[in-house]
């Protein structure tokens, strides 16, 4: 079973105590993610996250409705928090973020293990469709990142891209 990586960093001109609680707060996650992909939080356990937190979600993949469940495994507010899939479509998903303080503001981070099901027929999967379909998605994220936080700091926002998935 091949476990595989995603690894992505962003500036984000902020210091780490003003840009973490946007991160430790569920209900943003729709705002990060590509309305293509129709993510619905279907139940969380609090308004912001802590060890042991439970976070169940709806989305659609590609048509297919799929239902997943992530529970934050580790808590270290102003600089990581980790979720890992307990339900879903992966059979590991660990994705970790880290907010590091640099000059100009914080370098976010998010790397992402995982793993497919079904064995060598999960991996052809993975090279033809699931990697560029997470790429897009991280794409997304980024953009909006940028613009969610340039409009806490300026009149102008930018439009995040669409992306289809």
């Amino acid at each position: 079973m091949r476990t595989f990586l995603l690894e992505r960093k962003q500036l984000i001109p902020r210091k780490p105590e003003d840009v973490f609680p946007f991160f430790e707060d569920p209900s943003n996650l729709d705002r990060l993610t590509p309305p293509g992909l129709r993510l619905r939080i279907q139940s969380s356990v609090t308004d912001k996250i802590k060890p042991g937190t439970e976070i169940n979600y709806s989305l659609r993949w590609l048509g297919i409705p799929l239902r997943w469940r992530t529970v934050i495994t580790r808590y270290r507010p102003p600089t990581e928090f980790v979720d890992t899939q307990v339900k879903g479509p992966y059979l590991l998903w660990h994705h970790t973020h880290t907010f590091r303080s640099v000059e100009g503001g914080t370098e976010m981070a998010d790397v992402v293990r995982y793993q497919l099901p079904l064995g060598f027929l999960g991996s052809f999967v993975h090279t033809l469709v699931v990697r560029r379909q997470l790429e897009r998605i991280f794409d997304y994220r980024a953009a909006a990142v940028s613009s969610i936080f340039e409009e806490q700091g300026s009149a102008s926002a930018v439009e995040t891209p669409g992306v289809t998935l």
